[in-house]
């Protein structure tokens, strides 16, 4: 199993160009199966999460080429011949995600079985909200032996009122209702960036939507989908976990191809944080301050601080002057990695849902342990500041969702290194 090992002190110089969003570009995947036409996404990033989407697609009888070389970030999906709508478990269990593809299985070929995803390390993600929508649009759904089937000759448009806010839900059945028969109007819908760039590559396929990006969504079914093309948005949580890089190391970061107008939350609360940035039309840049105040957080839903930046602003907070309260209102478990810190040395308390971070503590290399992604992006930023060596196991959670993230930080001046797993000698 990999490591990363990082020796902190270094401050961040240069600049690091974002990827693609996985969280964009997962949903736009599962897309594909709405149509027999080829579509053709740009600025895939390759993280193991992608990969793993194209094994479920294959599963099913798709043809997914994954570019190399100068396409190495695109990926043409063709879903002509779908042999078995069915996302088994042993896909689903590392990549809860795939759930996404429930919606546009049954819309398109009338029937689906799709494994329920189980257990999460951040907390319950449950897809009653998918299930309860689908009904709403005519599906029959049964539920047997860890799976939920569900089947349908043709959905019919519906009224749907979210019970709370769920992005991947609001994927799922927008996806569904593009195929659906008369009017869908979806309300309290996610606003998350990531959805609105879903229905503009639906509305490329020949989707009728609008309203995308707002609480309500308006679906005019149509019978079919063409194929279409589409570049997918910048991956505003790599940029996030970068500036925050930037700020924490005291360092000048220039954060490139990335849309500073989903980031505004992040921007806010460095200002007051007393952290210097100017953004451009598709650029921001850092400047770290070795003076950081204090300032309590609130994850919300978007346009709100994200719960994906939660873990990494922890680790600012551990070096800002003064106690930070963080409250995590999206996910019931999201403070793992707020153990891990306290064994580098940081002062954290857990209340429930809330952490009282008091700094500025001086952090000091540990072996650690990543639980999830984000945590494990957590966990480099905080390395990265800490006094001698980092070690950080289970790399692979950071794997699903950053491209290339040790080169990145190593251009940019990070003392950083990849190991495989040290395996006893044999006798």
């Amino acid at each position: 199993m990999d490591k990363l090992v990082i020796r902190g002190g270094n401050p961040l110089l240069g600049t690091v160009r974002i990827s693609g969003a996985k969280n964009a570009a997962l949903p736009a995947m599962a897309a594909a199966l709405l149509t027999e036409e080829p579509v053709i996404l740009e600025n895939i990033p390759h993280v193991r999460d992608i990969e793993t989407t194209r094994k479920l697609l294959s599963a099913m009888g798709a043809e997914v080429e994954l570019g190399y070389g100068r396409a190495k970030n695109r990926t043409t999906i063709c879903c002509k011949n779908l042999s078995s709508p069915e996302a088994s478990y042993e896909l689903v269990k590392t990549m809860r995600a795939s759930t996404l593809v429930l919606g546009p299985l049954v819309a398109r070929c009338g029937r689906a079985r799709v494994s329920l995803p189980g257990g999460c390390a951040i907390g319950a993600r449950p897809i009653d909200l998918h299930i309860k929508g689908l009904e709403r649009l005519g599906a029959k759904i049964d539920q047997q032996h860890g799976y939920v089937e569900a089947s349908a000759e043709r959905l019919k448009g519906a009224e749907i009122v979210f019970d709370k806010i769920t992005v991947t839900g609001t994927e799922d059945l927008l996806m569904a209702a593009a195929l659906a028969d008369g009017e869908t109007v979806m309300q309290n819908c996610a606003r998350e960036p990531e959805v609105a760039d879903l229905a503009d590559l639906l509305n490329k396929m020949g989707a009728k939507i609008e309203g995308a990006g707002t609480a309500t969504i308006r679906i005019k079914g149509v019978p079919k989908l063409k194929g279409a093309k589409h570049r997918i948005i910048p991956d505003r949580i790599e940029a996030a976990t970068f500036i925050l890089a930037g700020a924490l190391t005291d360092g000048d970061l220039n954060i490139s191809g990335c849309e500073p107008k989903h980031l505004g939350a992040l921007l806010q609360k460095l200002e007051e944080v007393g952290v210097k940035t100017k953004s451009t039309r598709d650029s921001v840049r850092v400047e770290g301050s070795s003076a950081l105040k204090a300032a309590d957080v609130n994850t919300e839903e978007y346009p709100g601080f994200p719960t994906d930046v939660q873990a990494q602003y922890m680790a600012l907070a551990t070096q800002a002057e003064g106690t930070s309260i963080i409250t995590e209102n999206i996910f019931e478990n999201r403070f793992m990695h707020a153990l891990e810190m306290v064994r580098m040395g940081a002062n954290i308390k857990i209340e429930g849902r809330r952490a009282v971070v008091r700094g500025k503590s001086q952090l000091g290399g540990a072996a650690v342990l990543a639980s999830d992604l984000r945590a494990s992006a957590s966990l480099v930023l905080a390395a990265l500041v800490a006094e001698g060596e980092t070690i950080i196991d289970r790399v692979y959670h950071i794997d699903r969702g950053y491209e290339n993230i040790e080169e990145k930080l190593r251009g940019v001046g990070a003392q950083i290194r990849r190991i495989g797993e040290i395996l006893p000698k044999k006798r």
